[in-house]
């Protein structure tokens, strides 16, 4: 491993995925959870890896008056689209530079032709969300409060708006190149195929890590960690909430 970590003595990278993971859908991670964190870097590197943009992230981990850059050794936002190591930025990429603004344009109309003409319970507000790796689209709205993003997940698990929706933009754009993957509770993200979460990896490739680590929740097939935790760069971690994910780190990295 690189001279930047000599310090730690497990010469292994963990990272994280955010909602679901380290903290519920768009809220702030425990204190219990981010002090575990703390102890877990003082044995090895560690690094959160978000779909959602760099300020989402901040918010939510950002504890106790700490920046989430000071906090892990990586900060990945937007798949590491967006990406700081030891607090200091990497370069980034555009969305809307590899897209163009004519398809892109044709895509965001369609989708919000789609979204109007869906016959659901509630629509809120910010169908599109305009991220710099990737936007995010939502059919309830990004607007949406707390009780009603879990009231649409239910939803949603019974009548697979999303999943529909995604089949239906894969038939009608399939010449785009775009992924589009689904995760939180209320929305999917549309971006490059190969800009998933295992972009973050080249910004960790000349490190020699032994070993990296990830923890995610939407681990299967079609969820916003798969493609990472099925990595053959990764050991994967499926955890199904914040308790989980401290429970298999105390398992793994603390027990002698």
């Amino acid at each position: 491993m690189s001279s930047t970590f000599a310090d730690r003595p497990l010469k292994i990278l963990v990272l994280f995925d955010v909602d679901g993971t380290l903290s519920l859908a768009r809220q702030a991670a425990s204190p219990e959870t981010m002090q575990l964190l703390r102890e877990l870097r003082k044995k090895a590197v560690i690094g959160v890896v978000g779909g959602s943009d760099f300020v989402k992230v901040s918010e939510q981990l950002s504890v106790g008056g700490a920046n989430v850059t000071e906090e892990f050794d990586y900060t990945f936002a937007e798949n590491g689209l967006t990406a700081f190591k030891l607090g200091k930025q990497l370069e980034q990429e555009s969305f809307i530079s590899w897209i163009g603004e004519e398809k892109y344009k044709k895509l965001a109309n369609f989708i919000l032709h789609y979204i109007a003409d869906l016959d659901i319970p509630i629509k809120r507000g910010t169908f599109i969300e305009f991220r710099n790796g990737m936007i995010n689209v939502s059919p309830l709205g990004r607007n949406a409060t707390i009780q009603e993003r879990n009231e649409f997940e239910e939803y949603d698990k019974k009548t697979g708006i999303r999943a529909e929706f995604v089949r239906v933009l894969r038939e009608k754009f399939p010449d785009y190149g775009l992924t589009f993957s689904i995760g939180g509770k209320i929305s999917f993200d549309v971006f490059p195929n190969g800009w998933d979460k295992t972009y973050c990896l080249r910004h960790v490739a000349d490190e020699g890590f032994s070993e990296i680590h990830f923890f995610g929740d939407k681990t299967y097939p079609g969820g916003n960690d798969y493609e990472i935790f099925s990595d053959s760069r990764t050991i994967g971690h499926s955890v199904k909430d914040p308790q989980d994910t401290m429970r298999l780190l105390k398992e793994l990295f603390f027990t002698s």
